[in-house]
């Protein structure tokens, strides 16, 4: 399984950096994070509950930044388990300038087994996308709160906006459902859509079409039957 895209933050890389590192942010912007913890130098423990289709449970594993170069970037390692099975991948971020605009760009391949892994690849791959697009647009979300806290506190105001809660799992489902519709509704996937629909709409119309045909015959039948039985009387 392979992810890969950019996405905009209305802020300096300077004051977006520290948040990729500080596990607390971190485990308010991911959907269905239990825990983030600390365990060594540039590495973290994590409990994750998560649902994709017909699979749900939590998995536990180590996250490992690798090639930190502050603040432009690093590499992630990832290794987690569970009931639903396992996950393991690699991938990288990396921060670009862009004057007061600051684009991430992100890459990453997993391979998962287990349960997790009978759901289907596009499924996974919806999945996946929707847990990195809610966790950006929560992070862009606790940017935005920690930039107006610091404006307030130059400004020497005491109530300071309070970070947004992390996404709960019916968002993120429905992320999961707004990622499917918009992929089946990409214009590579159009042509398919439609001549699938066009498909089904013509099916239904040899079945009424049919159905006719056979009311009709019937109907002609009982006629006949009851003039011939009208004429013996």
């Amino acid at each position: 399984m392979k992810i890969e895209g950019s996405y905009p933050f209305a802020a300096p890389r300077d004051v977006l950096w520290p948040m990729l590192l500080d596990p607390v942010t971190l485990a308010n912007i991911m959907p269905g994070c239990e825990a983030l913890e600390t365990v060594g130098e540039n590495q973290f423990h994590g409990i994750l509950k998560i649902k994709v289709g017909p699979v749900q449970g939590k998995f536990q594993g180590e996250v490992t930044l690798t090639d930190v170069q502050s603040p432009r970037g690093y590499n992630i390692l990832i290794d987690g388990k569970g009931a639903p099975g396992f996950v393991k991948g690699t991938g990288s971020m990396r921060l670009e300038e862009d004057g007061d605009m600051t684009l991430l760009h992100y890459s990453g391949d997993a391979q998962v087994g287990g349960r997790l892994a009978s759901v289907g690849q596009r499924l996974l791959d919806t999945s996946a996308n929707a847990i990195i697009r809610q966790s950006l647009e929560g992070l862009g979300q606790q940017v935005q709160a920690r930039m107006m806290a610091d404006a307030s506190s130059e400004l020497g105001m005491t109530d300071a906006p309070m970070p947004p809660a992390p996404p709960s799992q019916a968002a993120f489902a429905a992320g999961v459902a707004k990622n499917l519709v918009e992929e089946y509704l990409a214009p590579e996937n159009r042509d398919s859509l439609i001549k699938g629909v066009l498909g089904v709409v013509g099916i239904l119309l040899l079945v009424r079409l049919l159905s006719n045909w056979w009311a009709n015959n019937i109907a002609q039948k009982v006629a006949k039957a009851l003039e011939k039985g009208g004429k013996e009387v």
